[in-house]
C-alpha cells in the first residue's frame, strides 16, 4: 500500500528501552478533496531514509498496517493499528497524480467551441 502527500512534519529519531528501537515519525498531508493528515512511523534502520526528506517536499510512502492486541492490567483487552513506512520516494508535483510520460493537459477553458457542427449531417457510426 501507499500514502502520496506532501511532507507536513518530520520528526526526531526517538529510542526506547534497553535494547534500542529505534522509531521516527513523519505526518504527511494527502492532496484530495478532503485532506487526511497521516502520521506513518518508520522504526529501526528504516528511520535514517527521513534524513534527506523535509516539510513540503511532495512524497510517495510505501506502507504496510500493523495492528496487535494488548491485554491492559485490569484484563480488558485493547487493540491498537499503526502505519509502518519501509520506503520513501520524492514526487515531482507536475506529476503528482499524472502519468509522467504525458504533457499537462491545457485547463478546458483554453479550447474553443465548436462552431462548423451540421446536425444534419448523417452519422455512419454502427452503435
Amino acid at each position: 500500500m501507499e500514502v502520496q502527500g506532501k511532507v507536513k512534519m518530520i520528526g526526531e529519531t526517538q529510542t526506547f528501552g534497553s535494547n534500542g528501537f529505534r522509531k521516527r515519525e513523519i505526518v504527511v498531508t494527502t492532496e484530495e478533496q478532503y485532506p487526511q493528515h497521516i502520521m506513518v512511523e518508520f522504526v529501526q534502520d528504516k528511520t535514517d531514509l527521513l534524513n534527506n526528506y523535509q516539510v513540503g517536499q511532495n512524497v510517495k510512502i510505501s506502507i504496510n498496517l500493523r495492528g496487535r492486541e494488548w491485554v491492559n492490567p485490569q484484563g480488558e483487552t485493547k487493540y491498537f493499528n499503526s502505519i509502518q513506512g519501509w520506503r520513501i520516494e520524492n514526487v515531482q508535483a507536475a506529476n503528482a497524480g499524472g502519468s509522467p510520460d504525458l504533457p499537462p493537459m491545457p485547463p478546458a477553458d483554453s479550447f474553443e467551441p465548436a462552431s462548423n457542427l451540421n446536425t444534419e449531417d448523417h452519422d455512419d457510426l454502427p452503435f
